[in-house]
């Protein structure tokens, strides 16, 4: 049963209560030993000011290189760390959608939608333009406002109208930061993620800073804008908020995930000591305050210790939820945080799961802020270690992955993700009034040797009681490779997923959608398979990186329409001389069923 199904109780409330009641008594809750979570850590923010108006700002940013006309070379913009994994076989995906998409809907064809819009995003030739060098992994994320869409990659950014008309840019992210107090926040750094705030009519744009990677004296930050006004092109409230933690030691804030919720804005991170420290940190900051440039604002902060809490529980990220459509959580609801886990990888899970935790602030003038394991709670079995270097032929590495057409050197196939321990970009939350549902997915191996997309909807119930309501592993029986997804609702309940293609025939990486309607049956992506851009030409890099995350949001103008940003290539860099830019494109579309409100 979906329970993404009607905001009105009645004869469903019963049939709710009862697979409530199951699903409680069915989570596993671990024990969490208490000296594992730090106590909250209250701070401001090191530095703050407002800046000029963007459109100022970025004109201003001159390239950074003087060009010689010579082939420069791409950067792995960041190393990510973790364990290596070898494959032990295929192991089966209990949640595979094997019925196609037209026997779901009892005969009738597959309604997926063309897209309305698509357009060119931001590509590496952008770095290069502006840096005399290439980046890898891009990083694609976008967000939507009323009548801008803001775009961010490592290392830049761009802002366009819903037409597709670049207003702003392309300009190098550390343009925001020109004459900030912190320095490092000008650095071409990366990991950027970008937001809109509908409740307050705000951007805000981050990354973290690097500068500790080459000194070990030195801090690290997480750099945070909010707009000044709903005006992506004008003046940002800025702030820097330090990462140190516990006993003074600098952590590198690795793949900070950003979100949007009813008096704060959240951000989680992957973080690393300078030597084996390792441990998740999840922070709250003082939406109220920043959203009127207030230097006091605040942070907390909560510091997971892997040496302490199991570290199946907390994996490699926890993701926080963002919210989509116009209902607020009530004011004391907690803060969804979710990660997943394997029982066939190497962190020691008894079983496949989904991993929640709730963070709960207090804005006062003597805050307070909690954060509690609410527990493991079982989903179908599923693989998420992908035979990666076995069938490519080279070291198993975890990252040379997908094959692409005309590629014969298994060292430059694509990175699946699949075996980092965490859900993928975004955590997409949406209140229905008798319960709020939290969609997010996950790369898997879906078939023998071929990435499918696992994706979930957990239900929450009376702000704590949690289950999985619904869940499958989209992955059509053609060969196609499909992974590094990013999931959404609309304001029916309408489900929108996005991801990359590939296969090492025909198949370029590309960019496809899918979905499903409020009432389909659970479990299946139901209206086909429509396409954004087909690929062209194939990446060629040694590093295989890929993503790391894409998104998809729901536009706020309606509630109905879904804006998809991923990357793609349309030229095969030659190899061993230079590669060809990967690019971004930005994709429009509306589900069946969709109503808008009146």
């Amino acid at each position: 049963m979906s329970l993404s199904l009607d905001t009105k109780p009645g004869p469903l409330v019963l049939g709710v209560v009862a697979v409530l009641l199951f699903a409680v008594a069915a989570a596993t809750a671990q024990n969490v030993p208490a000296k594992g979570i730090s106590h909250p850590k209250f701070s401001a923010a090191v530095a703050s000011d407002l800046s000029l108006p963007l459109r100022s700002l970025a004109p201003a940013m001159l390239p950074r290189f003087s060009s010689t006309g010579v082939a420069a070379p791409e950067f792995e913009i960041r190393a990510e760390r973790g364990p290596v994994v070898r494959d032990k076989g295929y192991s089966r995906d209990g949640a595979l959608q094997r019925t196609p998409a037209s026997a779901q809907l009892r005969g009738a064809a597959p309604t997926i939608p063309a897209p309305l819009v698509t357009f060119e995003g931001l590509s590496n030739q952008d770095n290069f333009n502006i840096f005399g060098g290439r980046v890898n992994p891009p990083d694609p994320n976008a967000a939507v406002g009323p009548n801008h869409i803001v775009e961010m990659v490592n290392l830049t950014v761009g802002v366009y109208d819903k037409q597709g008309t670049m207003l702003l840019g392309p300009f190098d992210i550390g343009a925001l930061w020109q004459g900030f107090a912190v320095d490092d926040c000008t650095d071409p750094s990366g990991d950027p993620v970008v937001l809109y705030d509908r409740f307050a009519d705000r951007w805000l744009l981050s990354q973290f800073t690097t500068r500790g990677l080459g000194d070990p004296t030195l801090p690290f930050y997480n750099c945070v804008a909010i707009s000044a006004t709903g005006d992506p092109t004008g003046a940002y409230f800025r702030y820097a908020f330090p990462t140190t933690e516990p006993g003074g030691v600098f952590f590198f804030p690795d793949y900070p995930k950003y979100s949007v919720w009813r008096d704060s804005y959240v951000l989680t991170s992957r973080d690393f000591g300078p030597t084996v420290e390792y441990g998740i940190s999840a922070y709250a900051l003082e939406k109220s305050k920043m959203i009127t440039g207030d230097p006091t604002a605040r942070s907390v902060k909560f510091f997971i210790d892997s040496a302490v809490v199991p570290v199946n529980l907390i994996g490699d990220g926890l993701l926080p939820a963002d919210i989509d459509g116009p209902r607020l959580p009530s004011r004391f609801a907690p803060i969804p945080l979710v990660g997943t886990q394997d029982d066939g990888f190497v962190y020691g899970a008894p079983n496949d799961a989904l991993n929640i935790w709730d963070l709960f602030v207090l804005w006062k003038a003597t805050p307070f802020a909690s954060l509690t394991f609410r527990g493991s709670f079982p989903v179908a079995p599923f693989d998420s270690v992908f035979p990666c270097g076995v069938v490519a032929g080279t070291a198993p590495d975890g990252r040379d992955c997908l094959p692409e057409p005309g590629i014969t050197d298994g060292g430059r196939f694509l990175d699946t993700l699949s075996i980092r321990q965490r859900p993928t970009f975004r955590l997409a939350y949406r209140n229905f009034g008798f319960f709020e549902s939290l969609v997010t997915n996950q790369s898997v191996e879906a078939r023998p040797g071929v990435s499918g997309v696992r994706w979930y909807e957990i239900v929450r119930i009376l702000d704590h009681f949690y289950f999985v309501a619904q869940q499958g592993t989209f992955a059509p029986a053609d060969g196609v490779h499909r992974w590094m997804g990013s999931v959404a609702m609309d304001r029916n309940g309408n489900m929108a997923l996005g991801y990359s293609v590939v296969n090492g025939v025909d198949v370029f990486p590309g960019i496809r959608y899918t979905g499903r309607r409020r009432f389909d049956p659970p479990g299946k992506m139901t209206l086909g398979e429509g396409t954004i851009i087909n690929g062209t030409g194939a990446q060629v890099t040694t590093n295989s990186r890929w993503g790391d995350y894409t998104s998809m949001n729901i536009d706020p103008a309606d509630d109905c329409t879904f804006w998809y940003t991923n990357e793609y290539y349309q030229v095969t860099g030659i190899i061993g001389v230079n590669t060809a830019p990967w690019q971004t494109r930005i994709g429009s579309f509306r589900l069946p069923g969709c109503r808008k409100e009146h």
